[in-house]
């Protein structure tokens, strides 16, 4: 079993429903199946959650189950949905409308606003910085750039949280958060900015979703019209949902159940947005009924990356920690992740250029690596680094594929070639698509060589460049395909955002590499206040720093570099610390986690009272047949459910017996002495020694030292003295 990450990028149509379903491992098929009530699907990172509500989508529209025009299915980014429109449709389930949040209540609002107001829908202010500025000045109060940015950001916030200007300051209190400016200074300029906006008659994006649900709960005979039109719902990264959005989407669903959430609370890394894990936490409460299925088979990192992965939450605190998934990996080993430790920044940078010179040398593709980092203002540095080793990147975030002019001019020639191209002197005797796009791009000045050195030039070179791959992709998958049919694909990837993978290292921070991967990653700048960041002060914001880490460590999929300086500039004082959220897992720091992911074996340590020791282990796999397990119940057993069973049948009697009689003595239920499992793992191992005990999946040190020599004594077939156990 493997992941799609690596599938052709224009797989054929499945001919059935069934043949959607091909390739999907029991869990993802369990979503894809689960086509009724409601759904929660809690996925790890690389887990593969696209891919499963995707063949949901899709089996469900194949099977009649679902009409395509009936399902609504929503996410956070333009390219998360263009991605899941272009799956679906390989999977023959083109209809479905999927888009952000945003995008379809302006939709809506678009569709309904004459209805339910009258007249045209007011102007949407895209960028609200300069109304802003205007807001503040009315009042007198001057905002440099940086304040500017933090206290729009602030207004942004307080809409999704659906704040109003007058509860401000006291509603950021409740929340603990830091003010850019004096509270009653905010609270003053956003009630100015929303004023000017009404004087105005514009709105912004925050209003097309406040409109929006003020329009469906007011108007009930405009909501019958919507939820007969939409009666099946997906929404992906679940975890990101801010209370205005859940409100929206509670509109949307009604009194039905037709609701499928996807999300992972350990992944929630947006919280200044308004983004909260506490609707998909509260799911199972809201919706007892719900069907939940879990994902932690990583398709998409090694096991030494996954190790590390999971040793960066294990210390985690709150909410979400308690629900963390423990990953396992399914691909083969691959290299122990790296630590770095530098002098100063520049260093830092040049000895990342380095690397990433030397991986590109190996043969690992400049487009499959990237530079992460916490904010990006430092990104300059590796800008430069990469510049001077002559490694060719881009950054992103930047301005958009599609809107690129080199990207445009190729698509007019495209266009041209394809309506003319019997007059066009460039397709002389020029066969097959993927030559007749190298010809016409060639026109344009490109050259299948790349240009020396880095730059605009470099740039504009990889953007053609990536659509002369794209047709070798696309003629590859549809043999008959002509400059038509490419174009029409262009026009529906540049509808959606989805763009060609373009051959240069990325710079990105570690927001924006949310939902992306990479054969090789670099996490740099891992010092004390950037990671965590200075102004992450209660432990609530330190923890989603720890969540922010774990994110940057799972895009790996195979190397791993985390690296820090203890100066910013050369000759500097080296003050700097490493992040505290590395203590224990670099090697040499004699931790089972460092060791796991060195590729090292995890030894036992001996605990301090009251204390627990976490050890992490590679898959876990049945001692029958050898199949990866993922399910709690058969881990202890450490066979699957269904394998055969040598388990002793009178020692599980008596360990039952014994059971009782303890939970008895303490008033308290069985398996809070030891669960079914557990007794079962025991009379099947038959272990007759405290360490064989131990290593019992269910039987952690405080058990041990509590009934290890009951169980030990029963498993060698001893009588045990009642008055001797009950001392």
């Amino acid at each position: 079993m493997t992941a799609a990450t690596h599938s052709s990028l224009f797989p054929q149509v499945p001919e059935t429903a069934d043949a959607v379903l091909d390739g999907l491992d029991p869990e993802q098929r369990e979503v894809a199946t689960a086509l009724h009530g409601p759904v929660c699907v809690l996925a790890g990172a690389g887990t593969g959650k696209t891919r499963a509500i995707t063949h949901r989508i899709a089996y469900g529209v194949r099977l009649g189950t679902y009409e395509p025009n009936s399902m609504l299915a929503v996410t956070f980014t333009t390219r998360a949905a263009g991605e899941m429109r272009g799956r679906l449709r390989q999977l023959g389930a083109g209809g479905v409308q999927v888009r952000t949040f945003h995008a379809a209540a302006l939709r809506q609002l678009r569709y309904f606003w004459p209805k339910a107001v009258g007249g045209d829908l007011p102007r949407l202010v895209e960028r609200k910085v300069q109304l802003v500025s205007e807001a503040a000045g009315h009042l007198g109060i001057r905002l440099d750039r940086g304040e500017l940015r933090d206290v729009t950001a602030e207004i942004e916030w307080a809409k999704v949280t659906q704040i109003v200007p007058g509860d401000y300051p006291a509603e950021i209190a409740k929340a603990h958060r830091e003010a850019p400016r004096t509270p009653a200074e905010i609270s003053q300029i956003y009630a100015s900015y929303e004023q000017l906006k009404r004087d105005r008659s514009v709105i912004d994006f925050e209003d097309v979703l406040l409109l929006t649900v003020g329009i469906l709960q007011d108007q009930h005979l405009i909501a019958d019209e919507f939820r007969r039109q939409y009666q099946h719902f997906v929404v992906d990264e679940y975890q990101d949902v801010s209370p205005l959005q859940q409100r929206l989407l509670d509109l949307w669903v009604g009194e039905r159940d037709s609701l499928c959430v996807v999300g992972d609370a350990n992944q929630t890394i947006y919280s200044f947005t308004g983004a909260t894990p506490d609707h998909l936490l509260n799911f199972r409460t809201r919706h007892p009924e719900a069907t939940v299925v879990k994902l932690i088979r990583d398709y998409r990192s090694t096991p030494q990356v996954v190790h590390l992965a999971n040793g960066v939450l294990a210390p985690a605190t709150g909410r979400a920690a308690e629900h963390r998934l423990e990953l396992i990996s399914q691909r083969d080993p691959g290299p122990a992740p790296v630590f770095r430790e530098y002098g100063d920044e520049p260093a830092e940078a040049e000895g990342t250029a380095r690397r990433v010179r030397d991986l590109i040398a190996a043969g690992v593709p400049a487009g499959e690596i990237a530079v992460l980092y916490r904010i990006n203002a430092q990104s300059e540095v590796y800008e430069q680094a990469l510049a001077d080793a002559g490694v060719p990147y881009q950054l992103r975030g930047a301005e958009r594929f599609f809107e690129r002019p080199e990207v445009r001019e190729a698509i007019a020639a495209l266009r041209s070639a394809a309506r003319f191209g019997r007059n066009d002197s460039l397709l002389d005797g020029v066969e097959g698509l993927p030559a007749q796009v190298r010809a016409i791009l060639s026109g344009s000045g490109w050259k299948p060589t790349p240009p020396a050195g880095s730059g605009a030039v470099r740039d504009r070179w990889e953007s053609l460049a990536a659509l002369a791959r794209l047709a070798e992709d696309f003629a590859k998958a549809t043999p008959q395909a002509t400059l038509a049919h490419l174009l029409s694909e262009l026009e529906e990837r540049a509808a959606a955002q989805h763009a060609p993978t373009v051959q240069g290292v990325t710079l990105a921070s570690l927001h924006a590499a949310k939902g992306l991967e990479w054969d090789a990653v670099f996490l740099v700048g891992l010092t004390e206040g950037m990671m965590p960041i200075t102004y992450a002060k209660t432990d609530e914001q330190v923890e989603e720093e720890r969540r922010l880490l774990y994110v940057g460590v799972t895009r790996a999929r195979v190397h791993l570099s985390l690296s820090w300086a203890l100066s910013r500039s050369p000759g500097g004082r080296p003050s700097r610390t490493a992040s505290r959220f590395l203590k224990g897992l670099r090697p040499g720091s004699g931790s089972q986690v460092a060791r796991a992911a060195a590729g090292g074996t995890a030894t036992p340590s001996v605990a301090a009272p009251g204390t627990t020791v976490r050890t992490f282990r590679g898959p876990i796999r049945c001692r029958v047949c050898g199949k990866t397990l993922i399910d709690g119940g058969e881990m202890k057993l450490m066979r699957c459910e269904d394998c055969p069973s040598d388990m002793d049948e009178g020692l599980y009697e008596r360990l039952h017996d014994w059971r009782e009689t303890q939970a008895g003595r303490l008033g308290q239920p069985g398996y809070c002495v030891f669960t079914d499992k557990t007794l079962m793992a025991i009379a099947e191992a038959r272990p007759d020694a405290e360490g064989a005990l131990a290593r019992i999946a269910g039987v952690g040190a405080r058990k041990l030292r509590l009934y290890g020599t009951d169980v030990l004594a029963l498993c060698a077939g001893q009588e045990l003295d009642e008055g001797a156990a009950e001392d």
